[in-house]
């Protein structure tokens, strides 16, 4: 009984020390006083100034489309990639699959720098273009861990039968493979939505002057001086992002239910 008591203490301790400070972010979201000592009351303007500024409204759009096309081709090239993969000898299949996951034990400050000097060397203009192929780049990886263990777990007679009973390559792909590895597709384009949104560093080094997404805008305003627009704007990401992870999590496992 003890150590069960202990054990519960120490998690709630755990996730204390990890939400207390964004809990207090959002509840001062929501303080009629500029002054973040004292509570004023109640107050929904922070929020109504915060959607009738332009500039960061800008910043939203640019954030959400970004993430959108980005998280779209980053989809379809790292499904692709996995059928292809799939089809390899296993030795091939783990090598490239290490070469995969290089990029995401890689230091985001290494690959901004490293995107950055590409775009230099190559004579791309700096601006929206150059930050959804950069976003594009590092969500890859990503689509390919969703998708790959749905895969492996796919019966390939299932497939040649329907080619045998007459149907065609791609009919056969979107009647017998597709239905299976759609979890694992759906599970990749919320993965790379949520770290398209929550990106920071190399957006950074890859945007261009006169473009902003959310992250790098809330840096720049947080130097001029927290405003309380920006603890409401806060508030939304963390939010967002947090419905995102959540349907992340749950779509394979209502999927799995569903199946079971």
């Amino acid at each position: 009984m003890m150590k069960t008591a202990a054990k519960k203490i120490y998690i709630a301790l755990i996730f204390i020390f990890l939400y207390a400070p964004i809990a207090t972010l959002i509840v001062l979201s929501f303080n009629a006083s500029k002054t973040r000592a004292k509570w004023g009351g109640f107050t929904l303007k922070w929020y109504r100034s915060l959607f009738e500024n332009e500039v960061i409204m800008q910043a939203l759009w640019n954030t959400l489309a970004i993430a959108f096309l980005s998280a779209l081709a980053a989809t379809l090239i790292g499904t692709i990639a996995c059928l292809s993969m799939q089809c390899m000898k296993k030795r091939n299949r783990t090598i490239l699959m290490g070469i995969t996951n290089i990029p995401m034990l890689n230091a985001e400050i290494v690959t901004g720098i490293s995107l950055m000097l590409l775009f230099i060397s190559l004579g791309i203009k700096f601006g929206f273009l150059t930050i959804l192929l950069a976003h594009i780049t590092f969500n890859i990886p990503y689509v390919i861990l969703s998708v790959m263990p749905r895969m492996k777990q796919l019966n390939p007679h299932t497939y040649e039968a329907a080619l045998d009973l007459g149907a065609s390559q791609l009919t056969a792909f979107f009647k017998v493979v597709f239905p299976d590895i759609l979890p694992g597709i759906l599970s990749g384009f919320l993965m790379a939505f949520t770290m398209s949104l929550d990106d920071f560093i190399i957006t950074h080094f890859t945007k261009g002057p006169g473009i902003d997404t959310l992250s790098t805008k809330i840096y720049t305003e947080v130097k001029k001086g927290i405003k309380p627009e920006m603890y409401a704007l806060s508030a939304i990401i963390f939010v967002s992002v947090l419905i995102l992870l959540i349907l992340v999590n749950y779509t394979p496992k209502r999927n799995g239910n569903h199946k079971a």
